[in-house]
């Protein structure tokens, strides 16, 4: 596109509200994952399988991902990317505050847990359009040569959630007594949130619409049915995006906010301790995640996700094994260096899902592809991960899941066209 034609980018105000908005969405859902062993008491009796009843529930609600994803995405396509964020906060924000009024299992009894599964469906209905939404409102307002950069924002803005909600989780379950937190106390973090949702959605009604999507206004191109538009112009990209979006969601959910239950599943270390463990490998992922997104603006999309694909392949097993082994040090190694590569997977995976896809029908195509993927592979892999522990008592199970998925995507990668515009323009010149 010549670059008279291309649309302005939007005001930094916008993009900081833009970016700043993937906090809610990641509080509330690793909040329920760090949160795991208490709820299972709180909601689930504290059975013996409890805790893989309430990651079953986690999997189950991330299973309406998608298909809040593909409604958000035709409003977002159809209506424009502002209305889309601005309703999937409004009702994440009454899903949070209705969790957090909810009865307990000792009030209502199994009905209590049922609630708490249906109001996680909810949830999951409303965050299909966060993330894809956010990504691709940063990447139409952003500079060409610094996509990955500000993209890789939202990645960094989603881990300042998942810091809040690993902090909250910690602070409550320190400074409260266990009778405390099943009667009261576990409400907390959910009020928290609540009340965060409501100051995102205040925020998103100052923000401008999409200079992208205006710009398919002004040319009479905006998809009349995008769900159908995607699978009959981007069904190649949608499989790209899945593979991209396939690794970062296992490399994250696995490797980084399944890691307080697993450690306490196996023993390794109490609720405290996981906690504030997890507190230190989200403060790894908001570091390491900037610096990412700059590194594939330089080098490439492709090269970054080649490098951190073959990563992922070598390093989760001998990480969980090390976690495994009882002693604090080398819990805190191995978590530190699983969040390292699923931040820096996470920063790049952002941005080069979005590229995949031209400007009309863009959020439907990565609600088909890569909400899908998060779907399988985020929501339903820490379950997986504890009923392979439970079943097996191989510890390394969840290291070998991000493994086998590594090796299963990397020749995606391998073969993959590079989207970076400022490494494409790089190549034409030399």
């Amino acid at each position: 596109m010549p670059l008279s034609d291309r649309p302005p980018s939007v005001s930094r105000a916008s993009m900081a509200v833009a970016a700043f908005s993937t906090v809610v969405e990641w509080y509330d859902f690793t909040l329920y994952l760090y949160f795991a062993t208490v709820l299972s008491r709180v909601f689930f009796g504290g059975g013996a399988q409890s805790l893989l009843i309430t990651l079953g529930g986690f999997a189950i609600a991330y299973l309406m991902r998608p298909f809040g994803a593909v409604v958000f995405g035709h409003i977002g396509d159809r209506i424009g990317r502002r209305h889309m964020l601005l309703r999937s906060v409004a009702m994440m924000t009454a899903a949070m505050l209705a969790t957090a009024l909810l009865p307990t299992h000792s009030q209502i009894g199994a009905a209590a847990g049922w609630l708490l599964i249906l109001l996680r469906c909810v949830m999951g209905f409303s965050v299909g359009g966060e993330y894809t939404g956010v990504v691709a409102y940063l990447l139409e307002g952003a500079p060409e040569r610094r996509r990955g950069l500000i993209a890789s924002s939202a990645s960094a803005a989603s881990e300042v959630g998942g810091l809040l909600a690993v902090g909250v989780s910690a602070l409550t379950v320190a400074c409260l007594s266990e009778a405390d937190l099943q009667a009261w106390g576990w409400r907390i973090p959910f009020f928290f949130g609540a009340a965060l949702a409501g100051s995102v959605w205040i925020a998103r009604s100052t923000m401008q619409e999409s200079p992208e999507f205006e710009r398919q206004q002004a040319a009479g191109t905006v998809p009349e049915v995008p769900f159908r538009h995607a699978l009959t112009n981007h069904r190649a990209a949608i499989a790209r995006s899945f593979a991209i979006s396939a690794l970062g969601s296992i490399t994250y959910y696995v490797g980084i906010t399944y890691v307080p239950a697993f450690l306490t599943s196996v023993g390794s270390l109490g609720e405290r301790d996981s906690l504030w463990l997890s507190t230190a490998a989200a403060v790894i992922v908001i570091v390491v995640t900037p610096f990412t997104g700059l590194w594939s603006d330089r080098i490439g999309r492709k090269r970054v996700l080649i490098v951190l694909s073959l990563l992922s392949a070598l390093l989760p097993i001998a990480m969980f094994s090390l976690m495994a082994s009882g002693t604090r040090l080398q819990a805190l190694l191995g978590a530190l260096v699983l969040a390292a590569v699923a931040g820096a997977y996470s920063a790049v995976g952002a941005v080069a899902t979005a590229e995949q896809f031209p400007g009309e029908g863009r959020v439907t195509g990565l609600a088909l592809g890569a909400t899908m993927a998060t779907a399988l592979f985020g929501g339903l892999t820490p379950w997986l991960a504890q009923w392979l522990i439970e079943r097996t008592g191989w510890t390394m199970a969840p290291g070998a899941m991000i493994a086998l998925v590594a090796l299963g995507v990397l020749p995606v990668f391998l073969t993959m066209r590079e989207t970076a515009p400022a490494r494409a323009d790089f190549s034409g010149a030399s």
